[in-house]
């Protein structure tokens, strides 16, 4: 029968030897409104702000402009928009996300946040390190969750995609990145995998349904999918972040511009994990929730860890994030930069408690293996 791991209090102190990831409390803070107030309340709430508080960071006025090499291969064909580049948007594939030096390190930051998140693990389905022979990490990214997976299972053969590629060419001997575009047909034969890693794909998948078939198809009898997902969404339980808020106002970004591109961001809010492992056949689903931490304001010792690094990865790049889907809505990069100053002034006043809620679901293919 499927189980839900749900969250326990935050006063709860840390064990000396944890079992398992800290769970938090569930999130309490009223709904944003439904639409992104317009790039006009940002300037004039930087009008009103004291011209002390003006914020200093130098992205305001410089033009981080990133190029590439003139390579002729598709692959390495990234648009840009707005001085950042993308993926390219040949192919099925979407990403929202910049992939330029900036957000590569940030990508690191946050494996190292969600990592904490999982209670120093890289992940929680219950794996046989002797069984587990073939391994796929779907949208890898800069490869490191799949470096730190092939030390720790040394005999498995690892494989990470991407639809960028911007993974280093130094890497354990057991690890192999190839350019696949998830959404479309899988290249790897039927039953080849024993466990499967999906991460971070919310904003990039059009139908998670048909995703998950292909990953239960790729999947060994017994063998386990493992699906990490965050809301885009940034919540408070003491009502610190106000629905017309800069941090109000972040998720609505993502939420209202995936419309235009026929995604989805509520993939943590609608169940969807759950659901598609489900009607692709998967049992044994189990599911954990957890708090992802802006600042050093929590109780719990693991969201205190996160707490930092969030805050700083939003502080260093917020426009590498938002971007995007700021442009999708019509924003101009001048009218981007005015919100996310407000939205960093946010962030450095320490007033605000706010966190990501962040999802794991993971699920057995039925067979002779499973339990």
């Amino acid at each position: 029968m499927a189980e839900e791991q749900t969250n326990r209090p935050a006063a709860v102190a840390e064990p000396a030897e944890p079992a398992g990831p800290e769970t938090s409390p569930p999130a309490s803070s009223p709904p944003a409104p439904s639409a992104v107030l317009p790039p006009q309340h940002w300037a004039e709430v930087a009008q009103n702000e004291e011209q002390g508080d003006v914020d200093a960071d130098s992205t305001i006025d410089a033009d981080n402009a990133s190029s590439t090499a003139s390579i002729t291969s598709s692959i390495f064909e990234y648009r840009t928009i707005h001085g950042r580049t993308f993926n390219s948007d040949q192919g099925d594939a979407q990403y929202w996300g910049s992939n330029d030096e900036p957000q590569r390190e940030l990508m690191d930051i946050t494996h190292h946040i969600l990592t904490i998140g999982l209670g120093d693990k890289l992940h929680l389905a219950p794996l046989d390190k002797a069984h587990v022979h073939q391994v796929i990490d779907i949208g890898c990214g800069t490869g490191i969750w799949a470096i730190d997976f092939a030390d720790e299972y040394p005999g498995a053969e690892v494989i990470g995609t991407d639809i960028s590629p911007i993974q280093p060419s130094w890497v354990p001997p057991n690890l192999k990145f190839e350019i696949e575009d998830c959404t479309r047909d899988w290249t790897f034969k039927s039953g080849f995998a024993d466990y499967i890693h999906l991460r971070w794909l919310v904003g990039s998948i059009k139908d998670w349904d048909a995703l998950c078939s292909e990953a239960f198809r790729v999947c060994k009898p017994g063998g386990w999918i493992e699906s990490h997902e965050a809301s885009s969404n940034i919540e408070s339980d003491d009502g610190t972040v106000d629905g017309d808020s800069a941090m109000g106002q972040w998720g609505k970004f993502f939420i209202e511009g995936s419309k235009k591109i026929g995604s989805s961001f509520t993939v943590v809010e609608d169940g969807t994990q759950r659901k598609a492992l489900e009607k692709a056949g998967f049992i044994n689903i189990q599911e954990f929730n957890f708090r992802n931490p802006i600042g050093g304001w929590s109780s719990v010792p693991s969201e205190r860890k996160m707490g930092p690094y969030t805050k700083y990865g939003l502080e260093t790049d917020s426009e590498g994030f938002v971007l995007f889907m700021a442009h999708v809505l019509g924003w101009s990069r001048a009218e981007i930069q005015v919100y996310n100053a407000q939205f960093r002034r946010e962030l450095r006043s320490g007033k605000h408690h706010g966190y990501f809620r962040q999802k794991v679901v993971w699920g057995q293919k039925p067979g002779a293996a499973a339990e």
